[in-house]
């Protein structure tokens, strides 16, 4: 099977990904990066009352036309009303009510003098400034009315969205379940941190890697492990996986070595192949399956490879999966403030500091097994295949991470 350009494999993963349309009720306080699953229609308006923006007094705007600083008009202060409460008083002619900022403004009054006009007096007050009819004034239902439509069904849910649903009286929120994934790592050498490191082994980075940057995406890891480069062992790891998850990630044994498993696997699994090799660097051989209705995504055991992949596969997949269009990779236009003197026959995506529209090649090794020169990037340099090389001032392609 020939290589495919990264498109084309996104659009192949794509084709067999379905969307979660599960639900469940959550508290407010676990909604971030979740999705509303209906959409809000608000019971009262907001506020709910006519409100003072900010702390003075409430008065007619006729009784006020022709105030300055030299020539004050004089009210009486009739009453006093602090946010949560209500004053029982009507504004009348010639009479003014002081107000703290979000109390109900009283009946009669049809402006706010901000205190900073007057000479914030008790029992009568100066006003210095003609204040127009309707002016420092909150009409209920400004920020929206009974029966509309505050948030679509949809909708990501962030610190804003959940303080909109908190300021409608809702408690929980009804939402689409989280993508639930098993991530699975393959290799004799590896060992887990915490473990003795013996001769020849390594510690499993990719499991953390991974595990943590879906964590970071609102994916749930229902399952994790590391397995030997024995095939029927990951098949049966892989197979109990299937049974509780949405999407099943694994590294290494992907490439033509003996040691690469996971073409065995997905025989033993009687798995679909969707494809086998990407255009790209580095993570050109990753495989992708279907098995049991679920997208196995095999993807390289190099740490840079596996990471990259994720970001530039697996995300679009998670976006289809949950609606929420932001997590797809953005692309962005950066001029380079470093060179990079490898020619590549295929696209290459290198770890790079994007900052003002400028993006810099840290200093370290690039090769995909190293992962540590990676500490501290937030994109990755798209080179397209054929570039000679990318000198400083040259534009590129950015992928923010």
């Amino acid at each position: 099977m020939s290589e495919l350009t990264l498109n084309q494999a996104r659009e192949l993963l794509l084709a067999k990904t379905e969307k979660i349309e599960e639900t469940e009720e959550i508290l407010l306080w676990e909604g971030v990066g979740r999705t509303l699953a209906e959409d809000i229609l608000a019971k009262r308006d907001q506020p709910p009352f006519p409100r003072s923006p900010l702390d003075g007094y409430a008065v007619r705007s006729g009784d006020i036309a022709e105030a300055s600083r030299e020539c004050p008009v004089r009210l009486q202060v009739i009453d006093e009303v602090d946010a949560g409460h209500v004053s029982g008083r009507r504004v009348k002619e010639g009479c003014a009510i002081r107000i703290m900022t979000g109390a109900p403004i009283p009946e009669g009054a049809d402006c706010i003098v901000r205190q900073e006009d007057t000479d914030y007096g008790e029992e009568t007050v100066k006003i210095y400034k003609q204040i127009r009819a309707w002016e420092n004034y909150c009409f209920a239902g400004e920020d929206y009315k009974a029966g509309s439509k505050i948030l679509k069904k949809g909708a990501g849910l962030g610190s804003i969205e959940l303080g909109t649903l908190a300021s409608l009286g809702l408690e929980k929120a009804l939402v689409f379940r989280r993508v639930r994934a098993a991530v699975l790592t393959t290799g004799d050498e590896l060992a887990l941190p915490g473990e003795e490191l013996k001769p020849g082994k390594i510690y499993d980075s990719n499991l953390y890697t991974l595990v943590t940057r879906l964590t970071g995406l609102g994916v749930e890891t229902v399952r994790k492990g590391r397995t030997g480069d024995n095939p029927e062992e990951a098949a049966a790891w892989i197979r109990e996986a299937a049974r509780e998850t949405d999407l099943i990630l694994t590294t290494g044994g992907v490439s033509v070595g003996k040691k690469d498993i996971m073409h065995d696997v997905l025989k033993l699994l009687n798995a679909r192949r969707l494809f086998w090799k990407i255009a790209i660097k580095p993570g050109m051989p990753t495989l992708c399956a279907q098995y049991e209705g679920k997208l196995l995504i095999c993807l390289s055991g190099n740490p840079f490879g596996a990471a990259v992949n994720l970001e530039l596969l697996v995300r679009p997949v998670l976006a289809e999966m949950t609606g929420r269009k932001e997590l797809e990779p953005k692309r962005i236009r950066a001029v380079a403030e470093s060179e990079f003197p490898k020619r590549s026959g295929v696209t290459r995506y290198v770890r790079a500091f994007y900052k003002d529209g400028k993006v810099r090649i840290p200093e370290g090794s690039n090769a995909s097994g190293i992962l540590s020169s990676m500490c501290g990037c937030n994109c990755l340099i798209e080179i397209p295949a054929g570039t000679p090389e990318v000198k400083r001032g040259d534009e590129a392609w950015v992928i923010l991470l």
